[in-house]
């Protein structure tokens, strides 16, 4: 969501918004740590190239991603004086 969209919702729908937020971050906890297991195998076989690479750029986009969206949402919350 873009910071419009989120700055638009009602106190409700940015509690929901954490809900989801919470749920995302444990999904993707599980991606990045399976990610880097692969990343792991490949480097353990030396096997060291696009098969390494393309684990890495979703791992990279994973954490920006998750990262980005969490302060937003932390912030708006604070704004309102509302606990997730």
């Amino acid at each position: 969501m873009d910071k419009k969209e989120l700055s638009q919702l009602t106190d409700q729908e940015l509690l929901q918004e954490a809900k989801k937020l919470k749920t995302a971050s444990i999904t993707n906890a599980l991606l990045i740590g399976f990610l880097i297991g692969v990343i792991f195998y490949s480097v353990v076989k030396s096997t060291v190239g696009l098969f390494t690479l393309i684990p890495l750029f979703f791992a990279y986009k994973l954490i920006n991603n998750s990262k980005y969206k969490k302060e937003e949402l932390e912030s708006l919350l604070k704004e309102r004086n509302l606990k997730a």
